[in-house]
């Protein structure tokens, strides 16, 4: 699928499709917005779920997708009645999890996700050592080079954009003690992102 418009989410929704288990049956894009990342999944996943807060995303999303294992759902994954708990055998949230405090956001994905699942979070953070401005400023160019080549940073318009409340490191650490065991890399374009394999049954 060739995409319509290129951002800094859009950059990395092949990180995203790379960690998308082989056979998955299950999945679930939470933020959905237009609904692009979803339409991508449905390409390998049994059936998609895509789920948005804007009832405008939501609209726009219905309209684009013609793929039949898709649905998009108007509503708020931190709400428990929005969505089955324990359903989905992976979920994806890209520039989702800044938008509520940290710890709500990943106890509602991991509620969400199936014994067996896997979760992937591409965040957002702030800088706050050199080190972080450093490594931010090394990504200018190759935001820049991006946007040339690939037709500019656009999006849809209306897409809820809100600033991080955490660091880097802050967010390196959480998502270390929420998440045991997560992968968690910081990546040039002003993104991070975790990939977690939820254990396949609970423990004592």
């Amino acid at each position: 699928m060739s995409d319509p418009y290129w951002n800094h989410n859009v950059h990395y929704h092949p990180a995203v499709l790379a960690a998308l288990p082989d056979g998955c049956g299950t999945a679930l894009d939470i933020g959905c917005g237009d609904g692009l990342l979803a339409r991508k999944l449905a390409e390998k996943a049994g059936s998609v779920t895509g789920v948005d807060r804007s009832p405008r995303m939501i609209r726009h999303a219905r309209a684009e997708t013609t793929t039949r294992n898709v649905t998009f759902l108007e509503g708020d994954y931190l709400d428990d009645t929005t969505l089955a708990e324990g359903k989905y055998d992976f979920v994806s949230a890209v520039a989702v999890v800044h938008h509520a405090p940290f710890e709500n956001a990943i106890d509602s994905l991991v509620r969400l996700l199936a014994p067996g699942g896997r979760l992937v979070i591409v965040g957002m953070a702030y800088n706050r050592t050199a080190l972080d401005w450093v490594i931010s400023g090394c990504g200018v160019p190759a935001s820049l080079l991006n946007a040339r080549l690939r037709g500019g940073k656009r999006g849809p318009s209306s897409m809820p954009v809100e600033d991080s409340t955490m660091s880097w490191g802050e967010a390196r650490r959480a998502a270390r003690r929420l998440l045991p065991g997560c992968r968690f890399r910081r990546r040039l374009l002003w993104r991070y992102i975790v990939v977690w394999d939820k254990p396949k049954e609970d423990g004592p």
